[in-house]
């Protein structure tokens, strides 16, 4: 695999970046149009060099394991969360975020870094209303609850639940607990104190917010959608556990499912994950007044804007994933601080999930005789928690980096928050986060 097939994917990753700052409604108006451009800049060309029945088969295979269920999750926690809103008197205040950004990360790893993001950001979004200056909610709420806080269980993020089929046991990831209290403290102290400067700002700018009567008192719209969250959550870990059962597997030991064209199979535990995702999606419509949207200010745009482009980017970024794969046992890389820079420098803009499998594969095959047994090999207790936070932690460093990042992102510029462009963000990224994993490097994996 040439590296200059990896271009359509720095192209695409180019025009999300910059085509916002110098031509933004055009932008707007024709992603789906840069979106195919790049793709097929990517498959004409492979589809010549390899084949269009390889081509059609790597773009297939691409859809059908990694695109689908990755945008039925993201849709079905969309539309769950949407149907769900808090109301009272708390209005957004440093102690209140810093609160609210807590109770985010800690759900994250129990319902997903999605489901907590899709969760929390109407609620932290509709208590800062008021103010002025908020961008930065948004960002420590990308920082911690769309990435770090998930990190404790093969629910909370994909790539554990890809370690856990593959042998690393369920709680394992309650080793991360330390790295991530270490973590939470620092970023939350620092939020505190920037949120704090832009409060007083904002207050003495003559801005308060709108609390109707004294008190803090709070209530839940839309209660029952708690139900079809869980369902969702049960739909994951089905489609970890699954494929594992003997009723799953064909004679060979390969997951059944519907053969769709070369090696390409739909799996019946994905097809069964899909079901149960559109099930719960279907049923929270259904079942909850379409006023609890209205205060919700729910519209389509952030979940459209993000199929359209993520479809582009995880077709365009195979190459890169490919050249990952053939050449990542020959990276030379054996200490645990190696891995994680390595696995979350790539996660930060490829898809965290086959980076840490490649790693993962990468440990497994150098030899060690001590640590956590895996089908894959044994690792090193040091070296999975290497891997494993530097996956989890390091999507934290742009908006591509994990599923929730440009959700949010989206979701809170249609509420008229000014988020940061892509380079923006990035910035704030290496200001507050790779600090903070320096110290993780220090304290947990020289």
């Amino acid at each position: 695999m040439n590296l200059a097939f990896c271009i359509p994917f720095a192209g695409l990753l180019l025009c999300i970046a910059v085509l916002p700052l110098v031509k933004a409604e055009w932008w707007e108006a024709h992603q789906p149009h840069a979106v195919v451009f790049w793709s097929l800049l990517f498959v004409l060309p492979f589809a010549f060099v390899y084949g269009p029945g390889q081509a059609f088969e790597k773009v297939l295979e691409c859809i059908v394991d990694d695109y689908l269920t990755f945008i039925i999750l993201l849709f079905g926690l969309f539309c769950v969360s949407g149907n769900i809103t808090l109301e009272g008197d708390l209005a957004g205040s440093p102690r209140i975020n810093v609160g609210l950004l807590l109770i985010g990360t800690m759900l994250s790893s129990w319902i997903g870094t999605t489901g907590a993001s899709m969760l929390m950001v109407r609620p932290i979004i509709k208590m800062n209303a008021w103010r002025k200056r908020r961008s930065h909610i948004m960002v420590f709420f990308i920082f911690l609850i769309s990435n770090i806080g998930g990190c404790l269980t093969p629910i909370g993020d994909p790539p554990l639940l890809m370690g856990f089929m593959r042998g690393v046991p369920f709680f394992w990831s309650l080793h991360l607990l330390p790295v991530l209290l270490f973590n939470v403290v620092i970023l939350l102290t620092v939020f505190y104190f920037l949120d704090r400067r832009a409060y007083r700002k904002d207050i003495a700018e003559g801005l308060k917010p709108d609390i109707s009567k004294p008190g803090t008192e709070v209530h839940i719209l839309g209660l029952h959608n708690l139900i079809f969250l869980a369902m969702i959550v049960a739909a994951v870990i089905l489609s970890g556990t699954l494929p594992g059962m003997a009723a799953f597997q064909d004679a060979e030991g390969a997951v059944r499912g519907i053969h769709l064209f070369g090696e390409v199979t739909l799996t019946y535990p994905a097809l069964i994950e899909v079901v149960i995702i559109l099930a719960a999606a279907f049923l929270s419509f259904k079942t909850t007044n379409a006023e609890i949207r209205r205060k919700n200010h729910f519209t389509w745009g952030a979940i459209h804007e993000v199929a359209v482009l993520f479809v582009g980017i995880f077709i365009t970024m195979q190459p890169a994933l490919m050249i990952l794969k053939a050449n990542g046992a020959s990276l030379g890389l054996n200490k645990p601080f190696e891995m994680f820079w390595a696995t979350g420098c790539l996660s930060s803009f490829l898809d965290n999930t086959p980076t840490y499998l490649v790693f993962l594969t990468t440990a497994g095959a150098l030899g060690f005789t001590e640590g956590m047994p895996t089908i894959l090999g044994t690792v090193p207790v040091a070296m999975l928690e290497a891997i494993s936070c530097g996956a989890v932690f390091m999507g934290a460093n742009t908006y591509i980096g994990n599923a929730p990042n440009f959700m949010v992102k989206s979701i809170s510029d249609e509420n008229g928050i000014r988020m940061p462009s892509f380079f923006g963000y990035l910035l704030w990224s290496v200001t507050f986060l790779i600090p903070v994993f320096l110290l993780d490097m220090l304290v947990f994996f020289l």
